[in-house]
């Protein structure tokens, strides 16, 4: 079963998440701290993380940037928790590179299904018949999450990576904006919208190069386009 780093100061939650998981037989690591947590991921490689963002030391924030600038640890699928319901935490974390969101207190069994989802797509993505995707000049493996355009690497987040997969791997469909954030970011309110802006934004920059593919559909949402360079 999956390995799952936990990263929160509070010792009674730690034991109620550990407790949680290992019934369902996860192997479950406690860090009390950022810098301590960063450092066991490194090392130990957990299939997952779950990460309080008011931690000691440095913040659930910084961690969630460490984490995402480091090879070893850039795809490790991050599940924050927060005592702070506010908007634009959920923004920033995402935007950060998290991929989920649990405001305190929360059910276990919500978490569980929310480990369980994000293990999945995990899964998914090393499928080695599906890790390979090229469009004109872009070459995309899933595996390691690296993009290339004309044999020069692109800089992607996480979930610039995970919408640029999505659009790859189904050109010329038209994606609602609800369906993108609920496939890329899960349930995220109505924050959703501005991050996934954010995101179509930077993704465009980003494929200059490949020309206008990724085009915006009035009142609906995006698509990627059949405009490419040949």
């Amino acid at each position: 079963m999956a390995s799952i780093l936990v990263i929160e100061d509070d010792r009674q939650i730690q034991e109620v998440i550990k407790t949680s998981l290992e019934i369902e037989g996860f192997t479950v690591f406690n860090s009390a701290d950022g810098e301590l947590g960063i450092e066991f991921a490194r090392s130990n490689r957990p299939e997952l993380i779950i990460l309080d963002l008011a931690l000691p030391l440095i913040s659930g924030f910084d961690v969630i940037k460490t984490l995402r600038s480091l090879e070893d640890t850039h795809a490790i699928p991050i599940i924050m928790l927060s005592v702070n319901d506010d908007i634009t935490d959920k923004i920033i974390g995402l935007e950060l590179g998290a991929d989920d969101y649990l405001t305190k207190p929360f059910s276990p069994r919500e978490l569980l299904a929310r480990i369980k989802a994000r293990l999945r797509e995990v899964q998914r993505k090393a499928d080695p018949q599906e890790s390979l995707l090229r469009w004109g000049e872009l070459e995309i493996r899933k595996e390691n999450y690296s993009v290339r355009l004309s044999e020069q690497p692109l800089n992607l987040t996480v979930k610039e990576f995970e919408l640029l997969v999505l659009f790859v791997s189904n050109p010329y469909q038209v994606f609602s904006r609800e369906y993108l954030i609920q496939k890329v970011w899960g349930n995220l309110s109505g924050s959703g919208t501005r991050a996934l802006d954010v995101h179509i934004s930077h993704l465009r920059n980003k494929l200059k190069a490949l020309g206008p593919v990724l085009d915006s559909v009035r009142g609906v949402g995006y698509t990627f386009t059949h405009r490419r360079k040949h």
